[in-house]
C-alpha cells in the first residue's frame, strides 16, 4: 500500500495537478492519486482561475500535508535527494528554481488565453499579443536551458522544470502554437514522455466537465 497520496481534481484540466503528478513520478515516489470530484465548488474555482490560492495538488505523505507545486517540489527533493528533481550543480539548481518560480508565478496572459484542455485542437488558433508575449518569454527560457545543458531536458536530466513546463507542452499543442525547431522538439520529447502519456491517456476518459473552459474558439 502506498504511504502516500496525492489530491488531484481535473486531468483534462488541471495544470497544477499534472505538476504535482509528475513531480512525484519523476521522484519515483510511490502514490495514489486521489481524485476530487469536479462538482467541488473549490475545485471548480481553482480551474477557471477564481480562486485566491490552489490547494490542490495536495500531497500527503506520513501525515504531512504539502500544497503547492513549488512547495511538494521541494519537500519531494528533502526526502528523496538522489531522484535528481534538482540539478547536483550549485548555479544549474538556482536556476531550475528561477524557471520553475516564474512558471509558478508568471505567464497570467498565457493561463487565461490557452487554457489547459489536453481533449480539445484548435489548429490555426490565432494566439492575441499578450499571450504571445508570455509564448516567446517561455521559448527563450527554453532555449537557453537546454543550450547550457545540452538537452535532452532543461537541465540535462529530467527535473523538477520539466514537470513545470510540462502543462506548457500540451497547450503549444492543443492551440497549435508555432515554435521554432528546438522549442517543438522539446515540447514533443515531454508530451512523448511514458507519465504524459498516462496522464493524457486518463485525461480523455474523463466527462467534460466544466462548460466554462470548453468553449469554441
Amino acid at each position: 500500500m502506498a504511504k502516500a497520496s496525492l489530491t488531484i481534481s481535473s486531468r483534462n484540466y488541471s495544470s497544477w495537478c499534472l505538476r504535482g503528478w509528475l513531480l512525484c513520478k519523476f521522484a519515483g515516489l510511490e502514490f495514489e492519486a486521489v481524485k476530487v470530484p469536479l462538482d467541488n465548488a473549490e475545485a471548480r474555482a481553482e480551474l477557471l482561475l477564481l480562486a485566491p490560492s490552489f490547494l490542490t495538488p495536495c500531497l500527503t505523505y506520513e501525515d504531512i500535508e504539502v500544497w503547492d507545486t513549488l512547495a511538494i517540489a521541494e519537500f519531494l527533493n528533502e526526502i528523496l535527494p538522489d531522484a535528481g528533481l534538482m540539478p547536483k550543480d550549485r548555479a544549474a539548481r538556482s536556476r531550475c528554481r528561477s524557471i520553475s518560480g516564474e512558471m509558478h508565478s508568471g505567464f497570467a496572459n498565457l493561463r487565461a488565453a490557452l487554457p489547459m484542455n489536453l481533449k480539445a485542437r484548435h489548429p490555426g488558433f490565432k494566439v492575441w499579443t499578450g499571450a504571445q508575449s508570455d509564448v516567446d518569454r517561455v521559448c527563450v527560457i527554453w532555449r537557453e536551458a537546454l543550450a547550457q545543458s545540452g538537452g535532452p531536458f532543461l537541465f540535462g536530466e529530467r527535473s523538477m522544470a520539466d514537470a513545470m513546463y510540462a502543462p506548457v507542452c500540451t497547450r503549444f499543442a492543443t492551440y497549435d502554437v508555432k515554435l521554432d525547431p528546438v522549442c517543438a522538439a522539446y515540447r514533443d520529447r515531454i508530451l512523448a514522455l511514458p507519465e504524459v502519456v498516462e496522464w493524457t491517456a486518463a485525461a480523455m476518459l474523463e466527462p467534460d466537465e466544466v462548460e466554462e473552459l470548453e468553449v469554441e474558439f
